[in-house]
């Protein structure tokens, strides 16, 4: 059996926010309604769902240059990020999402959604590592972390 629900939320690998999906019924019941990523499709939703694509429409075609320009400059020079390590290089941890986020708003001045930034593998040592910036449906940029020891 299959559920037809409307995702709230971006989900990696299903779709992006305002796409209808139709899903397993386990999937739905059991990890998208529960963490809010998803509604149940109604005729009502439907027709909201077209007004806020609407909307969204416009605003991506104008953010499409916006988004390359973005690219560009995210490309240009790595960001870096200090981290606790133990020997060998091995982080207390991992990098998140939002300290990567962090560390380009400190670099370009610029604020990135913490929630478009990909790891290929999570990144647990020192060195240099690349994660994957989603900035428009056509726009990624592949960021290169600079992971440093914390003084």
């Amino acid at each position: 059996m299959s559920t037809k629900l409307i995702l709230t939320h971006e989900v990696s690998g299903l779709g992006a926010a305002g796409d209808v999906v139709e899903v397993k019924d386990g999937y739905a019941r059991n990890f998208l309604l529960p963490r809010n990523l998803a509604t149940p499709w109604t005729k009502g939703a439907e027709r909201q769902l077209n007004q806020i694509r609407a909307a969204r429409s416009k605003r991506a075609i104008e953010s499409l240059e916006e988004a390359q320009a973005m690219r560009d400059l995210l490309q240009s020079k790595p960001v870096v990020v200090s981290e606790r390590s133990g020997e060998n290089g091995r982080l207390f941890g991992a990098v998140t999402q939002a300290d990567v986020a962090a560390a380009v708003e400190t670099a370009f001045d610029k604020q990135i959604d913490k929630r478009k930034v990909e790891f290929p593998t999570p990144i647990k040592s020192l060195g240099s590592h690349t994660a994957t910036v989603r900035l428009h449906d056509e726009v990624y940029a592949n960021l290169t972390v600079q992971v440093t020891a914390a003084k």
